[in-house]
């Protein structure tokens, strides 16, 4: 639902601050909405006497937290919705509601809004209406739609015809992306869809796997590891999802950012959990890198793979997060973000997709040195067995205990043995 909104209230109560779940509210604006206005809520709870502290107080309070977030700066206004709480008599009047409904004029803009494209429409509600038929509303999220189109209902598989449209109790011919909008279809049981997705027909396929480019949200607490499961949102569903991590190549690390597309040309590097600047295998290469310096790359991905099947756009947000955790304690739920690259139509898509993907561990052996050829040249032993093919191996680097660079050259005789050319000469 966060996905619909173009400008957020976030509602703190003025005597306990940011709470866990406001800050979780905090995360997913940022991740999902451009403008917030910030409310301090129950400001009749103040003595009068030091009510204005108070609110300076936690309004310097506000600012501060939201300093390093997007919203920073963003309009902070002290209210108190209904002073005396609910048993308060009607009499009493609202504080400070007119001077937020003068801030939220001023921050309302109208977004650029396009109509082209396939046709997509989130569904909240679905019921029917007597002698009319089923009434699905909803946000257009992109495309429009228009009196007699035919739309989907992807996960049921089932397509239907618009009989009549209503925005805001007024009969209309069309609608287009951001227009709230109540589309009227016949002989469907509104009892089949409570929330979903509706479409072009065709225009949305259903996923067993996916590519995320992704980053990870840096109030979660804990790395993010290879083959954990996560509780993955995408549009209105929520499913469980097994991850697994990989990055560019180190020498690729520091390369442009492709925002939404993704290269199966290239290798990646598989990664045992989520790199960043307190995971192992960044404090390992702290430790290689003389500099103190840890190296991140620029943008990582993951591939997801599905408990159960979902249906959605392409490049649509996804949220990663432990839904699990114990909502009392204090702790972010929420782990990553990240875009759908790229999904995954066939069930069989282990055999049939995922060898396209190039993802590769860093391996190495140990051995020993036979014996000294010439300047530019050893023998090595106990790498290989005997049966081994060393023709796979021709070409990978070698690294002396003395500190010289080689590369595998041949094999050596029958035993397992190998040639190694040492181009810079030995020491």
């Amino acid at each position: 639902g966060a996905q619909i909104i173009d400008l957020m209230m976030l509602v703190i109560d003025v005597t306990k601050g940011m709470q866990t779940q406001s800050a979780e509210c905090l995360v997913i604006g940022q991740i999902a909405c451009q403008k917030m206005v910030v409310v301090l809520n129950k400001i009749d709870l103040l003595p009068e006497g030091k009510r204005q502290s108070a609110i300076e107080k936690m309004t310097k309070k506000m600012q501060k937290t939201l300093e390093n977030t997007k919203f920073c700066g963003c309009p902070i206004v002290a209210v108190a919705a209904k002073p005396g709480g609910p048993e308060a008599p009607e009499s009493e009047n609202p504080l400070g509601v007119s001077e937020l409904i003068e801030v939220l004029k001023s921050q309302a803009y109208l977004p650029s809004r396009d109509p082209s494209g396939n046709f997509l429409m989130a569904v909240d509600h679905c019921f029917s209406i007597k002698g009319q038929g089923t009434v699905m509303t909803g946000t257009i999220l992109s495309g429009s739609v228009s009196l007699g189109d035919n739309v989907e209902i992807p996960a049921l598989k089932v397509t239907k015809k618009v009989k009549s449209m209503q925005m805001f109790h007024t009969p209309v011919t069309y609608a287009m992306q951001g227009d709230r909008v109540g589309i009227c279809v016949t002989q469907f049981d509104p009892k089949l869809l409570e929330r979903g997705l509706v479409c072009t027909p065709e225009s949305l396929h259903t996923i067993h796997a996916a590519i995320i480019s992704l980053k990870k949200i840096q109030y979660f607490r804990g790395a993010l590891q290879t083959k954990a499961k996560f509780h993955i949102t995408v549009g209105h569903e929520t499913v469980m999802g097994r991850v697994m991590f990989f990055s560019p190549a180190p020498a690729d690390f520091n390369e442009e950012i492709q925002e939404n597309a993704f290269d199966f040309e290239k290798d990646y590097l598989y990664q045992e959990e989520y790199l960043s600047k307190d995971s192992k295998s960044s404090e390992e290469n702290k430790e290689n890198d003389q500099s103190g310096e840890v190296q991140l790359p620029r943008q990582q991905w993951a591939l997801l793979e599905f408990e159960k099947p979902v249906t959605c756009p392409k490049l649509c947000l996804v949220i990663g997060s432990k839904l699990d955790t114990d909502i009392h304690a204090n702790t972010c739920r929420l782990a990553f973000h990240g875009v759908l690259l790229q999904g995954m139509e066939d069930k069989n898509y282990i055999e049939t997709f995922l060898p396209k993907l190039k993802v590769y561990k860093l391996k190495h052996k140990e051995g020993q040195v036979e014996r000294v050829m010439d300047d530019y040249s050893v023998i090595g032993r106990s790498l290989f067995k005997k049966e081994t093919n060393i023709q796979i191996f021709v070409g990978l680097k070698v690294k002396l205990s003395t500190g010289e660079d080689g590369l595998i050259d041949s094999g050596f005789g029958q035993s397992g043995k190998f040639k190694i050319r040492i181009p810079g000469g030995c020491s």
